[in-house]
């Protein structure tokens, strides 16, 4: 009986493998890395951490009537004149610091990750214009993505920080511009190829609007090396946003981030405070070193070519 049912469970498993979607031989691909599946885990984490902040921190670190001066500089695990324990010290007005950190993630994270959409969906759009259009349209539009890479990020985002002044949609804007350039160039080459197959040709021959190639047929199959340059990119935008706050030009106060959480405990790492900076500049470290672990392993899974 197990000699006859043999050939039928074989025959059952190799049907079962070729109904195999993508989606699943994506997943199974990323999971070879316990690595990059524990980063991942943990990025979901910090984004849970962040999205529900308000509900998670002990107390509203920018909510006057929680916050008393007569703890400031707490070390961790303190217990404070308002009888609350401040596991991971406070700071110099006397806010918790775990709030601190979990209201300044969730600001770190929606600036990162928000100007990274806006600048993809900004950068994919003209890079899909200039490699179908071509010509002079495509090479105007190289030689200005051009010219914005050859000037270094943080001078561009002090630039635009100094004219239009601080605030979240200002950051916003200044990362916007800094990004857009490498979703341009990479679409741009991407869309090259694919734009010169049999099916753009055979769409083309139906009628079909050059909207409807551009963005349901080429771009879809863009899409794997714009995921992969959306993660670095998210990396590069929290870690240049930090930058900006802690030199004092980015966010406001009323809405600092982990960059801005370091700044403003900068200055008592002499004297012995190390927990103000230090503890959000693990957070940022470890959010930073993350996203880039999954972006690594999305770049091997999407790209097999380039992988290690």
């Amino acid at each position: 009986m197990s000699v006859t049912e043999a050939p039928a469970a074989i025959a059952e498993k190799n049907d079962a493998s070729a109904v195999e979607t993508p989606l699943r031989r994506f997943v199974s691909a990323y999971c070879e890395s316990k690595l990059a599946v524990g980063a991942a885990l943990f990025l979901l984490v910090l984004i849970l951490l962040a999205a529900f902040a308000p509900l998670i921190a002990p107390q509203n670190p920018y909510d006057l009537a929680q916050v008393d001066v007569l703890d400031s500089r707490l070390p961790p695990g303190e217990v404070g004149f308002s009888g609350m324990t401040y596991w991971l010290g406070s700071d110099g007005a006397g806010r918790d610091l775990l709030s601190a950190m979990l209201y300044g993630l969730r600001i770190s994270l929606s600036v990162g990750f928000l100007s990274g959409l806006i600048a993809m969906a900004i950068g994919a759009a003209i890079g899909l214009i200039a490699a179908y259009v071509g010509g002079r349209v495509d090479s105007l539009i190289m030689r200005i993505v051009d010219l914005q890479l050859s000037f270094p990020a943080i001078l561009v985002a002090l630039m635009l920080i100094a004219v239009l002044g601080k605030g979240v949609d200002k950051i916003i804007i200044a990362l916007v511009t800094v990004q857009w350039a490498y979703y341009a160039r990479t679409v741009r080459g991407s869309a090259l190829v694919e734009s010169q197959k049999e099916y753009v040709e055979a769409a083309r021959c139906l009628g079909l609007s050059h909207a409807r190639i551009l963005f349901r047929h080429i771009l879809p199959n863009c899409l794997p090396p714009l995921i992969v340059v959306a993660t670095v990119q998210a990396a590069h935008a929290i870690a240049l946003e930090a930058t900006l706050s802690f030199l004092g030009v980015g966010l406001p106060q009323t809405e600092p981030s982990l960059g801005l959480l370091i700044s403003n405990g900068f200055e008592y790492v002499l004297s012995g405070k190390y927990w103000i900076s230090t503890f959000p500049g693990i957070a940022l470290l470890v959010t930073i070193v993350t996203i880039n672990l999954v972006g690594d392993q999305l770049r091997d899974v999407l790209n097999p070519r380039l992988a290690r």
